[in-house]
């Protein structure tokens, strides 16, 4: 009797450690999929809800692994990675600036399989992510290399043959002129509803682009479910925004910088850059919609749901840099779902998630008249009233370095025969000061939303550009065109009445390579959503060599976006001192850093693999390793 009763209270207890055995699995599995979403999760927030790694012990974190990267060939340049990684159930999967893509093990950087893309072509150093799916046990991993959508299997890295054609999509084919020679890509990796994955796409900001259409393709097939045009078809509302025939010859009006979705309501956000060409509209008189938009679309359908334009008919290439983040907000005792925009110009655009409408004053405000012949600027722009910006939108002489006699004087004479009436000043044939420049303000990197506090976390650089207006016969020269990408340079194709812009993407600098304008150069802002006010803004980065005697941080310009989590920290890279730090998210006190191999320049992830959490980075190249790294980091 005795013995039936011990084996009963056994195989009740061997029943309970099995279901126990499950529950611990199913919640190991959910815990390791905390960033299987470029910028940790559908709503772009660069939120993590780990907490192990604390205020306290952060300063015990250490190196846990490197995994190293060899897919450039030799004599190029060192890659510059921008990859966000994402982990799935332990495996950690990220691209190369060589846009290969990896698999590794997230807990010993231990290579499970890498695919070679372009095989043996050279991809075009861009590249941001890659995008995760599954439907039971079909598990992929969605990619993009040049003008191409991969479907791979998770497991294995082999192309899934049934998907377009031989396993990809040529995102050529839907665009406006798709039996030409263009280039196209997809810098930002597309995002998941159900089964589809809706894409947005790079296209050159020169005359006679392409414009940005976004589509979605089918998950399992890859065949084309929807495209929406960013430059409206007759018919179409936004049309009468443009010149009549723009539709046919207009470019850019893309999403580059990623998306985010609300799966609850079926809505997709985007965030839209300028119609090309960027510096000179003539061609494209109005408004210019979508051009600089938020846009809110039906994510099943592609069907217009709300849109806000925050530059109307752009001349500064203010594209939208970041995704949308969505976020919702406790504002006097209620929750407020609201999205959440940065810009280059160091604004904070904040508005009702379904319907749009911003959560703080907007205000219309006259702005300069250009001088270009046939260029038609928009007599006003959009302002608002909070938040405040969040970086530099003003300078005077007094701002202009003075790192000696001959390089002061150099600047005031420069600055003197510019036309500059501050923001939204006009490109002009004298030329223009730009500031914020090309490159923000915000950048590409985004911000962190903290959904405990409210805080909004911002990296921005106050970094202006020089715009030197040219006809568009005239060459730029070898200088000005190796200092800028060839897809944002001088178009050589323009006709004898359009204007370029032969100095852009370069910050303004000394005749001896030093800042133009006072530091800091870089900074992080902690802005509260609910209010709109600031909670602490703060110098990121240092350049030692100019820091003068005493004095704050420099700050440095940066494209990585801040990681905040649960734990209590802010994690974040980028700048040119080629340090990742952590900082306390309550203060911005600097509390552990680590110097890495190049500059790091894309956004971390942090994770959590059989009970321990890491943080993990793309890392350069390096002259002695030209493909770069993935690093990650852990307690002891």
């Amino acid at each position: 009797m005795q013995n039936k009763r011990c084996r009963k209270v056994s195989y009740s207890t061997l029943i309970a450690t099995a279901l126990l055995f499950v529950i611990t699995c199913k919640a190991q599995i959910n815990t390791d999929r905390t960033w299987s979403v470029y910028k940790a999760d559908e709503s772009s927030s660069n939120y993590s809800p780990l907490n192990q790694i604390t205020t306290t012990n952060v300063s015990q974190l250490q190196h846990a692994w490197t995994f190293t990267m060899h897919d450039k060939p030799a004599g190029s340049q060192p890659g510059k990675s921008e990859c966000n990684p994402i982990i799935v159930d332990g495996i950690l999967y990220a691209t190369s600036a060589n846009q290969w893509g990896y698999a590794v093990d997230a807990a010993t950087g231990k290579q499970l399989w890498s695919f070679e893309a372009l095989k043996g072509k050279k991809g075009t150093e861009v590249n941001r992510g890659l995008t995760y799916w599954e439907n039971g046990n079909d598990k992929r991993i969605l990619m993009s290399a040049n003008n191409f959508l991969f479907a791979l299997n998770a497991k294995t890295g082999k192309p899934i043959s049934t998907f377009g054609k031989n396993g990809k999509v040529d995102l050529k084919v839907g665009l406006r002129d798709a039996d030409k020679d263009f280039y196209v890509s997809s810098t930002s990796p597309g995002i998941i509803y159900k089964n589809l994955i809706i894409m947005g796409c790079r296209v050159p900001d020169t005359y006679g682009a392409q414009p940005g259409f976004i589509r979605a393709y089918n998950c399992t097939t890859g065949k084309l479910v929807w495209t929406f045009h960013t430059v409206p078809y007759p018919g179409e509302p936004g049309y009468e925004t443009w010149p009549p025939e723009a539709y046919k010859t207009v470019g850019g009006v893309n999403n580059w910088a990623g998306m985010s979705i609300d799966s609850k309501r079926g809505m997709v956000f985007l965030a839209l850059g300028s119609a090309s060409y960027d510096f000179f509209g003539k061609d494209r008189k109005g408004s210019n919609l979508y051009a600089n938009c938020v846009l809110a679309l039906d994510a099943a359908t592609g069907k217009h749901i709300w849109h806000y334009q925050t530059v109307h008919h752009d001349m500064w290439d203010y594209d939208l840099p970041a995704p949308p983040a969505l976020v919702t907000i406790n504002r006097n005792g209620k929750q407020t779902d609201a999205v959440a925009q940065i810009t280059k110009q160091g604004f904070v655009f904040v508005f009702n998630r379904e319907t749009g409408e911003s959560l703080f004053p907007i205000e219309e405000r006259k702005v300069p008249a250009s001088n270009l012949p046939g260029e038609e600027a928009s007599p006003t722009q959009p302002f608002p009233l909070k938040p405040k910006p969040f970086a530099r939108q003003f300078i005077t002489e007094a701002d202009l370095t003075n790192y000696s006699p001959a390089d002061h004087n150099s600047l005031i004479n420069k600055f003197r025969s510019m036309r500059y009436e501050g923001l939204y000043t006009p490109p002009d044939l004298k030329g223009t000061l730009q500031l914020p420049g090309t490159r923000g303000g915000g950048e590409w990197g985004g911000a962190a939303f903290d959904p405990a506090t409210n805080l909004f976390y911002i990296k921005s650089n106050d970094a202006p550009d020089l715009i030197t207006i040219v006809k568009g016969t005239k060459q730029a020269s070898t200088e000005q065109v190796t200092a800028t990408s060839q897809l944002e340079t001088i178009d050589r194709h323009a006709r004898p009445d359009q204007f370029v812009n032969s100095t852009g993407y370069k910050t303004w600098k000394d005749p001896s390579g030093n800042p133009a304008i006072t530091a800091p150069w870089g900074t992080l802002n902690a802005l509260n959503l609910a209010t709109g006010e600031y909670e602490w803004q703060i110098p990121l980065g240092n350049d030692s060599l100019r820091q003068e005697k005493d004095a704050p941080e420099t700050g440095q310009e940066g494209k990585a976006g801040p990681v905040v989590t649960a734990g209590g920290l802010i994690f974040i890279s980028g700048t040119e001192d080629k340090k990742l730090r952590a900082l306390d998210k309550a203060t911005g006190k600097l509390l552990w850093k680590t110097v890495l191999p190049a500059q790091a320049n894309a956004t971390a992830c942090t994770y959590q693999v059989n009970g321990k959490q890491y943080v993990a980075l793309s890392v350069g190249g390096t002259t002695e390793n030209l493909s770069g790294f993935i690093m990650a980091f852990a307690l002891p």
